[in-house]
């Protein structure tokens, strides 16, 4: 009975020093059971959006950039900036080109959008509506990044993939979450794919409904991709801080060159019809 006693005891000290903050600092506590689907919903009217019905620049107000040329960690050749003919707003869009073009030591100029600090979401429904540039060796993206990388560098923060495509594997567009113990460097991302045989020609509307319980993507109102929190702390789901929006047109890179790049498709275009940010009804 006393062995029974003391492994008991011994089993429980394990359990209670597992269990760690969000800075990753041990105390003494019982891990938490994992979260529980409660069926969550969302308000229907946008607390954050952009409609692009106005003309010009992006609406500093909603919009900053990441300016420079440095690879951006998948040595990808362009060299972002924050001139109007790499983004600019006009007849209801916005459109984000990449344009071949000598450029601050790049061959190719294109622009990162971001509503960081001035569009950031912590749970919530994201909908954006757009059409995709096609061609080999561009890289178009719609995604999520945190706001205050509170858990660390990239991937111990995370990242949100709302849409992505590769112009060599036309019309195939990715959903996927990276985090420390789920990332495409090591071959544990969750992804899933489907293919939109009009994606670069027509406006399509791309989705994620991001609860405690999990992320899940969608495509014109379909559902196709499920990343669901396990409990097991931030390395697995560091999806519980505000994250912001990013809007890029890349080109090449370690994906989307993967192929080489045809010279002869650019200027390329992003359209973007409108985005919108919706609270989760707790």
């Amino acid at each position: 009975m006393k062995k029974i006693l003391s492994l008991f005891i011994l089993l429980l000290s394990v359990n209670l020093w597992i269990y760690s903050t969000d800075d990753g600092v041990k105390k003494p506590g019982i891990l938490p059971d994992p979260p529980q689907d409660q069926g969550w919903t969302f308000e229907n009217t946008p607390f954050w959006s952009d409609e692009f019905d106005y003309q010009g620049l992006p609406d500093p107000a909603r919009w900053g950039y990441d300016i420079g040329g440095h690879g951006w960690g998948n040595n990808e050749l362009q060299y972002y900036t924050d001139r109007i003919e790499n983004a600019a707003v006009g007849n209801g869009v916005l459109t984000i080109t990449a344009i071949k073009e000598p450029f601050e030591g790049k061959n190719y100029t294109s622009t990162r959008l971001v509503s960081k600090f001035k569009g950031d979401l912590l749970y919530g429904r994201v909908e954006v509506s757009a059409k995709i540039p096609a061609g080999r060796g561009t890289w178009p993206a719609i995604w999520m990044l945190p706001t205050d990388w509170e858990y660390g560098g990239w991937p111990a923060s995370g990242e949100i993939d709302i849409m992505e495509h590769v112009g060599y594997d036309l019309n195939k567009i990715h959903i996927s979450t990276h985090s420390e113990a789920y990332y495409w460097r090591i071959g544990t991302q969750r992804t899933a794919t489907k293919v939109i045989e009009n994606a670069t020609t027509e406006f399509h509307l791309y989705r994620i409904d991001w609860t405690p319980y999990a992320i899940r993507g969608y495509i014109d109102d379909v559902h196709i991709f499920t990343s669901v929190n396990e409990g097991t702390g931030y390395k697995a789901w560091p999806f519980d801080k505000r994250f912001h929006l990013i809007l890029n047109v890349a080109v090449g890179g370690d994906w989307g060159g993967q192929q080489g790049i045809d010279e002869s498709i650019f200027p390329a275009a992003m359209e973007i019809d409108y985005v919108r940010f919706f609270k989760m009804i707790p």
